[in-house]
């Protein structure tokens, strides 16, 4: 049986700054040329990468947000409850997990630009999961803004950016 130890030991996974533990396990050879891609991005990425991610109950995943889709795969351990914020401030929550019957998705696409957080639905516990990101990740992509910039774009969502920033 798979304990949080056991993976963060076994697999080598580090803090993010997000929240969590994570480990880039996919980076493609190939790059797409800044000149290819929108004006988002600085710089050339690669075709796409993917990570082991697990996150435990007593942390969770900051609101924040990159460019590029990120597809999460649900592998092990209990379910996440994922929070959306999109672009024009509509909010929603999706729970990625195996009980498919009770409406769980083991996987689910993140658009890019769009601010979200996670969590770990239990206590004591932890979900272990895959994320792929296209065009591939790249910290210069990452935005992980404060709770005051968060509320301030989103006031109607106060209560989760609140329980869901770090600072």
């Amino acid at each position: 049986m798979n304990t949080k130890e056991t993976l963060i030991k076994s697999l080598d996974l580090q803090p993010h700054p997000e929240g969590g533990y994570y480990k880039e396990t996919y980076r493609s050879q190939g790059n797409i040329a800044e000149e290819c891609l929108s004006d988002a991005y600085n710089g050339s990425r690669s075709h796409a990468t993917g990570i082991y991610f697990l996150l435990t109950s007593d942390n969770f995943s900051a609101f924040h947000k990159i460019n590029q889709d990120e597809m999460w795969h649900f592998y092990d351990g209990a379910s996440i409850l994922l929070h959306i914020i999109l672009k024009e401030g509509v909010y929603s929550q999706h729970i990625i997990g195996r009980n498919i019957l009770a409406g769980e998705v083991p996987q689910l696409v993140v658009k890019g630009g769009d601010w979200f957080a996670a969590e770990v639905i239990g206590v004591d516990t932890f979900s272990f999961v895959g994320c792929t990101v296209s065009p591939g990740f790249d910290f210069k992509d990452f935005v992980l803004p404060s709770r005051k910039e968060l509320v301030a774009l989103f006031p109607e969502h106060t209560d989760v950016i609140t329980r869901l920033t770090h600072h």
